[in-house]
């Protein structure tokens, strides 16, 4: 059979890697092709289980897809930013704030970063119900595509990491799948996210954050790996490690869902986004991201019948006997985050209350 044609759009062309000689977070890689068998999938959930009581964060490879499907990606998720008009973008901009959502685009300059200096960041998320949501024109051609990667990285990524963390606790494989199910109701997405280089005075004010140290909303986040530098990790020795580009390879932390969910043996890791290295301070930072939540039905209570829980003792932040339900608690995150009014503590960590539970913001 002929190979299927693609829509022409403009290639993407990512920046060099860094040669700067920045302090790495050592960090797990699990090799995901070594989960097809029950034997692979033993021995990977230890190794998962231990990178994250350690670091909280892991890279994956071989998952499936090559590199010419990862570079198409890029250019997909740059075409929202660099082909569509301000017009545009804002007349399919998400008011965050009333709906709880991200769908759709998230315009430059609505969070608070740091003494009065907003963000520069664009964002263009497609729920994982690709047709739920109106698209950019440039965009629509494209769609069977996004529609094709949120499958992949639901089905072949998500729910093989979650067979993995349910096996760590000890847990049936499929007790955490079954609270991610594709066509429920839920915020689970694709995201396209590009950051724009900032003015020296701002990034002075804002100490060069670009976005605030903060643990992750959902269950498990796949960032695909970039080699624009920026992101990094709050580390267990207490100092803000980078995160290194691994071409083809994914960048996994849990959320705080994940963390409700496992009694708190899935710990999320703090983490952020600051300037970039100085051989690429001139660079857009393009992500690619898919985040995965539980369905928005499904209560955020420790699975109390993990022997794993109950050889630790352990319940997390969310212990009453009436946990939130998920929807409830990523609208009330979404709708707050970057424009609440926060309280900051004697160490500089910035509070906040949402939904009963402390959520803290680090800068």
């Amino acid at each position: 059979m002929p190979a299927t044609l693609l829509p022409r759009i403009p290639l993407y062309e990512p920046a060099p890697a860094t040669n700067e000689p920045l302090e790495f977070a050592d960090l797990a890689v699990i090799d995901l092709s070594k989960a097809g068998t029950p034997e692979g999938r033993a021995d990977l959930a230890v190794q998962v289980r231990d990178a994250m009581s350690t670091q909280g964060f892991f890279y994956v490879i071989n998952h499936g897809l090559t590199s010419s499907q990862n570079a198409r990606i890029f250019d997909i998720a740059n075409l929202p930013f660099d082909q569509v008009g301000e017009d545009e973008k804002k007349s399919l901009a998400t008011d965050f704030q009333v709906t709880g959502t991200y769908t759709g685009y998230k315009l430059r300059g609505l969070w608070h970063i740091e003494s009065g200096v907003k963000d520069q960041i664009e964002q263009y998320n497609v729920n994982r119900h690709v047709k739920s949501q109106d698209h950019p024109k440039a965009l629509i051609p494209l769609l069977p595509e996004i529609d094709a990667f949120a499958r992949f990285n639901h089905f072949e990524v998500v729910h093989t990491l979650l067979r993995l963390f349910a096996l760590g606790l000890e847990l049936p494989e499929d007790r955490f799948v079954n609270m991610h199910n594709f066509d429920a109701a839920g915020a689970t997405s694709v995201r396209f996210m590009k950051y724009f280089p900032r003015e020296a005075d701002e990034e002075a004010l804002a100490k060069n954050v670009w976005l605030k140290g903060h643990a992750d909303i959902g269950s498990v986040s796949v960032l695909w790996s970039q080699p624009v530098g920026g992101l990094q990790i709050f580390s267990a020795e207490g100092k803000w490690k980078w995160i290194k580009h691994i071409e083809n390879a994914l960048v996994i932390n849990t959320g705080d869902s994940m963390e409700f969910l496992s009694g708190g043996f899935y710990k999320p890791t703090i983490h952020r986004v600051i300037q970039p290295p100085a051989d690429q301070r001139n660079h857009p930072r393009l992500g690619v991201f898919y985040f995965s939540m539980p369905d928005d039905d499904v209560k955020l209570a420790p699975q109390i019948d993990s022997p794993v829980l109950q050889k630790y003792g352990l319940s997390g932040r969310c212990i009453d006997s009436d946990p939130p339900l998920m929807g409830v608690w990523r609208k009330g995150i979404v709708a707050a985050y970057g424009v609440s009014d926060l309280k900051k503590t004697e160490s500089g960590v910035e509070e906040e209350i949402i939904n009963g539970i402390l959520v803290k913001h680090y800068n």
